[in-house]
């Protein structure tokens, strides 16, 4: 039946409806989320990694760093002997040659300064903002992922594919180097020489302490990720505060003010080439990172936490 103003008021059509609109509600919880919803169970680490394994900036990094090493083969092959020469470079280069373990630590010296910086800066500094300028940051907020689960995912897959690429390098330049010019003794540019398994184990202490060093790297980048919307000022960014920070601690007019800087610890691993190893210069340089690191990442937590996303 219908009323005066020809609303239906059957009662069995009225029941009907309110049993719907329960069904229909039946899975809200009583804090206006879906019924079974966690937030933890967003954006798994296995589904971020493998989505940015996909992606050919990644793969063009990675391959990159995979491929230097032959590059740097290649240009000491092509060269021309220079075993007469005194210069301080064809020195270098003829300790570089000399074993695997000195064409690795060589590759380390030769991409860590600026190389491995941008590949860092590229992971982390991409990560956010590139989800920012394709747009799909607010749907991807809006599933609803956390924010904080959002930016910790993306950072813990940054960091692994940081560590990937800060692996791949040394491991192909050594076995490169092995092939190439065997398994001799690690010599420092002292002269002083290291057994085959000593020197491996100095080679992976010089990879561990620049994975600590390059934190600070990863915490800014992330920090201009979620401050940016394009990808390239954020790792342009982190970059140019690199290079900045590795000039003014070239000038020694700043004195005991260059301890403060990031990049001051730089070359500290080089230490480890020496057969009584100096650990002073890598604590101080793990502990300088990992403050600078802290400060960004919390800043990053919170830019981000209180930033409006419109893209």
């Amino acid at each position: 039946m219908t009323d005066d103003h020809g609303v239906h008021t059957d009662p069995a059509a009225i029941a009907e409806l309110v049993a719907a609109a329960e069904s229909e509600h039946a899975d809200i919880a009583a804090d206006g989320s879906v019924a079974g919803y966690r937030g933890s169970r967003t954006l798994r680490l296995g589904v971020e990694l493998r989505r940015q394994l996909r992606r050919r900036r990644t793969q063009l990094a990675l391959g990159f760093l995979a491929v230097l090493p032959f590059l740097l083969l290649i240009a000491f092959k092509a060269a021309p002997n220079q075993s007469n020469s005194r210069s301080a470079s064809s020195a270098f280069v003829d300790l570089a040659t000399s074993s695997g373990l000195n064409f690795a630590i060589f590759a380390l010296f030769a991409s860590a300064s600026f190389l491995l910086v941008v590949v860092i800066a590229l992971f982390f500094g991409d990560t956010v903002a590139s989800e920012a300028s394709w747009s799909s940051l607010k749907y991807l907020l809006a599933i609803p992922v956390p924010r904080g689960r959002l930016l910790r995912q993306k950072a813990v897959v940054s960091g692994l594919l940081s560590v990937l690429g800060l692996i791949v390098l040394p491991a192909v330049a050594l076995v490169v180097g092995l092939i190439w010019y065997g398994s001799g003794d690690l010599i420092s540019t002292t002269g002083e020489s290291l057994a085959f398994g000593t020197g491996l184990v100095r080679l992976a202490l010089a990879v561990a302490y620049l994975i600590v060093y390059l934190t600070w790297i990863a915490g800014l980048a992330l920090l201009l990720s979620v401050s940016t919307d394009a990808p390239l000022g954020a790792v342009g960014g982190a970059v140019l505060v690199s290079i900045v920070s590795q000039i003014l601690d070239s000038i020694t007019a700043l004195g005991d003010l260059r301890d403060y800087l990031p990049t001051h610890y730089a070359t500290a691993w080089s230490d480890l080439l020496s057969s009584d190893v100096d650990w002073g210069d890598m604590v101080r340089g793990s502990f300088s990172s990992l403050a600078y690191a802290a400060v960004f990442v919390v800043l990053a937590a919170r830019r981000f936490g209180r930033k409006d996303i419109t893209s």
